[in-house]
């Protein structure tokens, strides 16, 4: 037992300090990034190196059915599960000591499998360092507190606070906003402690029971690796509070949606550097074309940044998401903003990617829009200096246009891979579908009758 624990982080060690380790809970995620793997008693698991499943979880939809095998066959060959001990953590609301451990994903002959997401995210990061670059990304992770919602029928509505009152909207920074859910945002903070995950800061948004965490920036994998856990360490913080978390790109009708904006520089690995800024401290051509690269290549990727139906009811006027590919200086109506910051840490924000998005997906698919235009070389357009909300939207309106973009885009397809985006357009295309079977309560009252 003492052989694997040696392996753990810092926090995992605090967090377990002499006590015995009940369950690990082995852990992968899948296209939805929803964690699949198996949980095992801490004395199994000391006594093994690996274990397996199906390589058909990449498969599963979102509602838990099967999408078409792009490759003809269905024989649901396993694969090896191998424990990444740097990834190691507390499951802090279960009432015995459990770990959490993230697993990578190789086939029999120990290559990374292509379709899971966080093989997708390394092998993006791997084509810069390939080139002597370390990206670097900081997320804003927006999602809503609501009430419990037990009947898909009805309407989410917002939580009631701790004045008696539903949460209200169009409060945005109001620090009275956030103390009226306060206890959920300590068991936030709580949880987050004990599971070694450094807080940026937390603000109310504009939306009802709409809430903002920023984490700081860093490694892309490791990022992801923190927003895959965050998601469920929020779920079980409201939970202890008779709440639901929801990550939903738009869970509310009337109320903004949540993204998950990203912030994006690029270091030398030589020299440490930002190659965003030259000696002086102006931006150089490497920043240009990353930003050329967003614009060129954005509209395949929104497949991955915008992954579900009701993601595309977030990109919408006046709802503080951006609806084009325009950059600014500190413009938040474009959907590539540059925020104010010294030289060295210059960055492009893409305020583009809804917080729906699998971590891995969406960090891998808008890093390899910037690859592209640091390989392309290309000029942006010219920087958008007013209301980018009033310029024609470039975006796909719907799931089935956004997985055509990305299936014309070929050099998309090809930093992400190939295969992989052939499985989750199988995926895709399968949820795309069973979402038009269903008949929605706006087509019952507006055309049953009057048609």
């Amino acid at each position: 037992m003492a052989k694997w624990t040696e392996q753990l982080p810092e926090a995992a060690r605090d967090y377990i300090a002499g006590r015995r380790v009940d369950e690990v809970e082995c852990i992968i995620g899948d296209i939805a990034g929803v964690a699949r793997g198996k949980a095992m008693p801490a004395s199994k698991f000391a006594r093994q190196a690996s274990f397996f499943l199906p390589n058909s979880i990449f498969l599963q939809t979102i509602t838990g059915e099967w999408a078409d095998n792009p490759s003809g066959q269905f024989t649901e060959p396993d694969m090896i599960l191998i424990p990444d001990f740097s990834t190691a953590t507390a499951a802090p609301w279960t009432a015995d000591v459990t770990l959490q451990i993230i697993h990578d994903a190789q086939d029999p002959s120990g290559k990374p499998v292509p379709t899971a997401p966080r093989n997708v995210l390394r092998r993006v990061v791997e084509l810069y360092n390939a080139e002597g670059w370390q990206p670097v990304v900081a997320p804003e992770m927006e999602f809503f507190l609501t009430a419990r919602n037990l009947d898909p029928n009805m309407p989410v509505m917002p939580p009631m606070g701790r004045s008696g009152r539903r949460a209200a909207g169009k409060q945005a920074y109001s620090m009275s906003a956030v103390d009226e859910y306060g206890k959920v945002i300590d068991d936030i903070y709580d949880f987050a402690e004990a599971q070694g995950f450094e807080i940026d800061g937390i603000l109310q948004e504009g939306g009802a029971g709409q809430v903002e965490i920023n984490l700081a920036h860093g490694d892309p994998v490791r990022l992801a690796d923190e927003i895959f856990f965050f998601k469920r360490l929020i779920r079980e913080a409201a939970l202890r509070h008779d709440c639901f978390a929801t990550f939903m790109a738009k869970p509310i009708e009337g109320e903004p949606g949540s993204a998950m904006h990203i912030h994006h520089s690029v270091v030398d690995l030589k020299t440490g550097k930002n190659i965003f800024s030259d000696r002086k401290g102006a931006e150089t051509q490497h920043f240009l074309h990353f930003i050329a690269g967003m614009q060129n290549h954005l509209p395949g990727a929104v497949a991955l940044l915008a992954p579900y139906v009701n993601s595309y009811r977030r990109y919408v006027p006046d709802f503080a998401a951006p609806i084009n590919l325009e950059w600014g200086r500190d413009n938040r109506t474009t959907g590539l903003r540059v925020p104010i910051s010294g030289p060295e840490a210059r960055r492009l924000e893409n305020r583009l990617a809804g917080m729906d998005c699998n971590p891995y997906l969406g960090l891998a698919a808008s890093l390899a829009c910037g690859y592209l235009g640091l390989k392309e070389g290309r000029m942006p357009r010219d920087e958008c200096t007013g209301d980018a909300y009033n310029i024609e939207t470039e975006l796909p309106y719907n799931l089935g246009d956004a997985l055509d973009l990305l299936d014309e885009d070929k050099s998309l397809q090809e930093v992400l891979g190939a295969g992989f985006c052939s499985v989750y357009d199988s995926v895709k295309r399968n949820e795309y579908k069973e979402f038009l079977q269903v008949i929605s309560p706006w087509e019952r009252e507006h055309l049953l009758l009057n048609v």
